[in-house]
């Protein structure tokens, strides 16, 4: 009977002692720290769903990302012409939406990069322009501060091509906006954008040029001299990504070709 008692002492206190060391809350997760992502509406990249929430081809990709480095991405809609001004605030980390590094790459510190894409030239379906010569006295609309906005700005500043009106726009979505009411006799930007913004109007509505602006390389852009050991980590994790197939889950989810998006990036 003692050898009985003794026994049930000793269970009784090893769980009482276990109990003891497990304290509420040791089972939760550790919370991620947050990582302010700054963007605007670029679908299908990143916007607004019907709930209101963030949603997109790079708020998966960085969400993914930024968990396995043990960060919480957190999109911050931003104006995109006062980008940098909101990176040397620290009122955001990093800039990520579609972002084009080729030709930047001595401006940020990079994470990247982790996708393909081509700036190119949109028209209606019935007009006249086919090439970029063909814009002479013409008009065409894009986004400030973006790629085509640096390409045609070049090309006025040294005279090699005459437009009637380059309209830069704040807002990407009024880029098309002015395209679809005559404002503009072209658009240009990023080609998944563009076939993104005509794909509810009728096959045959608009076409793209077959001379594109340029091939261009997206990245993750930080505050130039800084972040560098996460950008670094970053574009480690973005490359077991592009390898482990996740990135091509989510690529697929939004119709995207994988091979053509990631082609020499892996």
């Amino acid at each position: 009977l003692i050898k009985r008692v003794l026994s049930f002492m000793l269970v009784f206190t090893v769980i009482f002692v276990c109990s003891c060391n497990n304290k509420p809350g040791d089972d939760k997760k550790p919370e991620l720290k947050d990582i302010i992502i700054g963007s605007d509406e670029y679908r299908p990249y990143i916007f607004n769903d019907e709930n209101g929430n963030f949603s997109g081809i790079d708020v998966e990709l960085a969400t993914e990302a930024f968990a396995r480095m043990g960060y919480r991405a957190v999109f911050k809609k931003i104006q995109w012409s006062v980008k940098n001004e909101l990176l040397e605030s620290g009122e955001i980390n990093c800039l990520w939406g579609s972002f084009t590094m080729t030709g930047r790459e001595d401006l940020y510190t990079w994470a990247g990069p982790y996708l393909n894409s081509v700036q190119s030239i949109l028209v209606p379906f019935d007009s006249p322009i086919y090439t970029i010569n063909d814009l002479n006295g013409k008009s065409i609309a894009l986004q400030a501060t973006s790629k085509p906005d640096e390409y045609f700005s070049e090309l006025l500043n040294e005279n090699k091509i005459k437009l009637d009106y380059l309209y830069c726009f704040t807002d990407v979505n009024n880029v098309f906006a002015a395209l679809r009411k005559g404002y503009a006799d072209a658009v240009a930007g990023h080609k998944t954008m563009l076939e993104e913004a005509i794909k509810i109007y009728p096959e045959n509505s608009y076409r793209f040029l077959k001379e594109n602006i340029a091939a261009v390389q997206i990245g993750v852009a930080f505050l130039k001299g800084t972040n560098q050991k996460i950008a670094d980590e970053l574009t480690v994790k973005l490359n077991d990504m592009l390898s482990d197939g996740t990135t091509r889950t989510i690529l697929e989810k939004y119709g995207l070709d994988f091979n053509l998006a990631t082609e020499g990036l892996i």
